[in-house]
């Protein structure tokens, strides 16, 4: 407030100044009553989250005592069904195609057994298909497997049909035997060579042995044997029950079997050493006769 020559009047200067005054501790006492909110805050937040945390832990902690449990019950439970499985793998082994032709549930389906024992299904059952190349064969109410490692392989089929892939790996690696084997017998199927005696082809197979590693034609082994191309297919059959190229394929394949399961060489050589000419030409021919790649059987045969 000004008097009339424009001075300044003190004694509004100093009720202009206490107002100022008090406005700045009005503020001030508001900004610390904030303070003292905003620090109420911090720590009731501090203690929800410290609550929090506790829960957390505890939930964890039941977790982890949940799962322990169950880890454990599964566990018993996957060792009695491998228990239940190698038990049902002897029974299932021991004969079951017998029991089941004679008793005349597989005619008209096909049917398997161990591959030494499926000509002799075949001759005493002939409304039965049998199938020598497969390791188990599904017919839905009749299931049939060619030994008892193959027997095993069925069990795990089943389980894999009712429980699922992951159960039935689950309980392949309890059992340390693989989930799913590739292929079918033929890789297991040993090729003989038939035995030295009085026959057309006696001094004949033995030289063809010895030269795998070379191109043979039908005509090289019917010069060796020195008879025509006619005669020397028809002793083939009779002796070994199969033509001379095929014969010839066989004794090729097994000796790649043998150099995979005892070497480390590689595919090339492999193929020269069987006389099969290239890599491709091995692994088409060893496919389509074992059921499985060369590099599937070694790993088969060398673990």
């Amino acid at each position: 407030m000004r008097d009339r020559t424009g001075n300044q009047c003190p004694r509004a200067e100093g009720a202009e100044g206490a107002g100022v005054r008090e406005r700045r501790r009005g503020r001030a006492g508001r900004g610390a009553a904030g303070g003292a909110r905003a620090g109420r805050f911090r720590a009731d937040r501090a203690s929800q989250v410290a609550a929090g945390s506790r829960q957390i832990s505890q939930a964890v902690t039941q977790i982890d005592t949940a799962a322990d449990a169950l880890t454990a019950a599964v566990s018993r439970q996957l060792t009695a069904t491998a228990a239940a499985l190698v038990t049902a793998a002897q029974v299932t082994a021991q004969g079951t195609a017998d029991v089941h032709t004679a008793a005349g549930l597989l005619d008209g389906l096909r049917a398997t057994t161990h591959w030494a024992h499926t000509d002799v299904l075949a001759a005493r059952f002939p409304r039965v298909a049998v199938d020598p190349d497969v390791l188990y064969v599904d017919n839905g109410s009749v299931l049939t497997s060619a030994g008892k490692a193959a027997a095993l392989d069925l069990c795990l089929h089943l389980v894999r049909l009712d429980h699922g892939a992951a159960v039935a790996n689950t309980v392949a690696r309890r059992l340390v035997v693989p989930p799913h084997r590739d292929g079918g017998q033929a890789q297991f199927v040993t090729t003989p060579v038939p035995a030295p005696e009085s026959h057309p082809l006696a001094d004949l197979l033995p030289w063809v042995l010895e030269r795998l590693d070379q191109p043979l034609t039908v005509e090289d082994l019917a010069r060796q044997a020195r008879m025509n191309s006619r005669h020397l297919g028809r002793h083939f059959r009779a002796v070994t029950g199969t033509t001379p190229l095929q014969w010839l394929l066989a004794q090729r394949i097994r000796h790649a079997q043998e150099l995979l399961e005892t070497t480390n060489d590689g595919m090339e050589r492999i193929a020269d050493a069987t006389g099969m000419g290239t890599a491709t030409t091995l692994r088409r021919h060893f496919h389509r006769t074992v059921g499985v790649p060369p590099d599937t059987y070694r790993r088969t045969f060398r673990s």
